[in-house]
């Protein structure tokens, strides 16, 4: 498996969660690392991304809620978010894309479900 995420769950708006996305080494450490979402009916969208320098960005509705980051001893990235809205809720995907921007490596998706 070279990207596994966990993290996702139930919770009541206004909560957190943190999700964790674990890769392999060799798709990792040069790799910018991202969460995408998807919520039924939507296109998936980008969360928020770190670059391999650790330059991160994010979607505007997740600013100051959302933090990703990298820990790369460990190849995994996160992403903590706070203060989770109903509209948070989707299916979260990790992704990996190499330096060249050519080849994305998608997780399975963790469920975020936000009750109101």
């Amino acid at each position: 498996v070279q990207l596994q995420a966990s993290g996702g769950g139930l919770v009541q708006a206004g909560g957190s969660l943190r999700l964790s996305c674990a890769a392999s080494r060799s798709i990792f450490s040069a790799n910018d690392m991202g969460w995408y979402r998807q919520a039924p009916g939507k296109q998936r969208e980008l969360v928020a991304a770190i670059r391999s320098s650790g330059r991160t960005n994010y979607a505007d509705s997740v600013k100051g809620r959302f933090t990703i980051s990298r820990d790369n001893a460990k190849n995994t990235v996160y992403l903590q978010m706070n203060n989770l809205k109903p509209e948070d809720a989707a299916v979260y995907y990790c992704n990996s894309r190499s330096p060249t921007g050519r080849i994305d490596y998608w997780g399975q998706g963790t469920q975020v479900t936000v009750s109101s």
